[in-house]
């Protein structure tokens, strides 16, 4: 049985915690804010896309539509490099944060496995205490 100020034991089956701490969300937005100069470029890169697509569909000047399929190609560009940048500029910045991640992720595994062994000697408890009850009944 669980001790009485512990109501609830730690299993070894429980889901994985780590996946619930940080939604998608959460994560898209750290990203967004870490390196705005990558969706700057998607969305220069989406909005002259559309726009050429829109030409093409009105049947306006080709020169136009060739103007923002350069600018398409730009903003792609831009991109590719500011992604290429920001890998360079952040990259100690990444690396901390990985080794934090990473201390992070052994102590929780290092306080699961504190759980589990608590667990499994609270159960060999329990177990034990059967034993005995059986024997003494057995002597009755």
């Amino acid at each position: 049985m669980p001790a009485p100020e512990d109501p609830k034991m730690p299993s070894s089956f429980e889901g994985n915690e780590e996946f619930y701490e940080t939604s998608r969300t959460t994560k898209l937005f750290r990203r967004i804010t870490d390196e705005p100069l990558i969706p700057l470029g998607m969305a220069l890169t989406c909005w002259a896309l559309f726009r050429a697509s829109r030409s093409i569909r009105a049947g306006n000047d080709r020169d136009y539509t060739n103007k923002m399929f350069r600018r398409r190609i730009y903003a792609q560009g831009f991109t590719i490099a500011a992604m290429v940048g920001g890998s360079y500029y952040y990259a100690d910045e990444h690396r901390a944060r990985k080794n934090v991640e990473t201390k992070v992720a052994e102590q929780k595994a290092k306080e699961k496995n504190r759980a589990w062994i608590k667990e499994l000697e609270a159960r060999e408890g329990e177990r034990l205490e059967l034993e005995r009850i059986a024997r003494e009944e057995a002597k009755k």
